[in-house]
C-alpha cells in the first residue's frame, strides 16, 4: 500500500509539472525572423532554425500583403493550430504593431 501511495504521489507531481510547463509554453509562443513569402491571409517566417507558416487572418484579414512584405523582420506571438501558427500579434523591430485587427 505504501508503494502504491508513493507511486500515486510521484505521478501526480509529474502531471502537475507537465501541465505547468505546457501552460507556460503556450503563453510564450513567439517567433522572430524574416518574411520569406506573403499571401492574402498569411506569410512564411524564417526564424533561422525553421520556417513557420503564419496565419495572419485574425489581424489582417485578407490584406496581409498590404502590410507585410518579403524581407520584413517581424516578431509573431500566437499558437499552433492545424499545422499553422495563428498570430495573436505581429510586431516590427521597433515594437510597432502590424495590422492590429483591421480585417
Amino acid at each position: 500500500m505504501k508503494l502504491w501511495k508513493a507511486a500515486l504521489i510521484t505521478l501526480s507531481g509529474l502531471i502537475a509539472v507537465s501541465v505547468i510547463s505546457n501552460a507556460h509554453a503556450q503563453q510564450d509562443n513567439s517567433f522572430t525572423g524574416t518574411v520569406e513569402r506573403v499571401w492574402e491571409d498569411g506569410f512564411r517566417l524564417n526564424t533561422g532554425d525553421r520556417s513557420v507558416r503564419v496565419d495572419a487572418w485574425e489581424l489582417c484579414g485578407d490584406s496581409t500583403a498590404s502590410h507585410i512584405s518579403v524581407e520584413d523582420q517581424l516578431t509573431v506571438t500566437g499558437e499552433f493550430e492545424l499545422g499553422e501558427f495563428d498570430a495573436f500579434s505581429i510586431t516590427r523591430p521597433d515594437d510597432t504593431a502590424v495590422c492590429s485587427q483591421e480585417k
